[in-house]
């Protein structure tokens, strides 16, 4: 009965440790809970993506209305922009943040499907042979992030992730948490973001910053090994 009951706390706190980005954070301040972010599927249930294959990794939409029931936001390059959570998120993992352009529009259930994105910004636990994995992104409500200054002038849908590590030892375990902004840049640069990626395709199931027990690391172990492509600083 002990072991039952211990079983049913752990998998309470694990649920209640799941968590949305619902919010959008422009010039400092939080808009409304899916005025500008795409309605994710666990917006109930708040429960994550585990399958990199699935389309649901690029954006988790809840269907073809989530587009179009968004708002596009408009967006200084060079600014600080972020996501609120709907929970704290007390769960250790990686950071990142992506764009794609968009076209014909942000709002377009077709914008984003091919091979368009390019990583803007991550945030990856440290490690060193004395301290292990260190997350200090741990038990935050929110996290932001700049756009880089020379994006070129347009729309785009900014995904902000989170890949949750705590039960990503066994293939399948890691938890993905993502948000997709619809965002209109302007004062803008002529740069050429890239590396250039789909979702899915930008990640494989065993990629050792997405397979890992970070209770028990491998040996030879010196680092976290970020997914995904090299990030684009504009």
């Amino acid at each position: 009965m002990r072991f039952i009951l211990a079983s049913l706390i752990i998998a309470a706190s694990h649920v209640a440790a799941h968590y949305t980005f619902p919010k959008l954070i422009v010039n400092g301040t939080a808009s409304a809970e899916w005025q500008y972010v795409r309605m994710t599927a666990n917006h109930y249930d708040n429960g994550p993506v585990t399958d990199v294959t699935s389309s649901a990794i690029r954006c988790y939409e809840l269907d073809a209305n989530s587009a179009t029931n968004a708002g596009i936001a408009t967006v200084t390059a060079g600014s600080t922009v972020g996501f609120v959570a709907d929970n704290t998120m007390g769960h250790p993992g990686y950071f990142s943040a992506y764009m794609t352009t968009a076209k014909p529009a942000a709002n377009s259930n077709s914008a984003g499907l091919s091979k368009t994105w390019f990583k803007i910004w991550e945030w990856a636990p440290t490690w060193s042979a004395s301290t292990g994995l260190v997350f200090a992104s741990e038990n935050i409500v929110q996290f932001t992030f700049t756009i880089p200054k020379n994006t070129p002038n347009g729309q785009y849908l900014l995904r902000g992730e989170q890949i949750a590590l705590h039960v990503a030892g066994t293939l399948g375990g890691a938890q993905f948490y993502i948000g997709c902004a619809q965002i209109n840049v302007v004062g803008g640069g002529s740069g050429s973001p890239g590396p250039l990626v789909s979702f899915p395709g930008a990640y494989s199931a065993t990629d050792p910053g997405i397979l890992l027990n970070m209770y028990n690391l491998p040996a030879g172990y010196s680092g976290y090994q970020a997914p995904g492509p090299t990030v684009w600083k504009g």
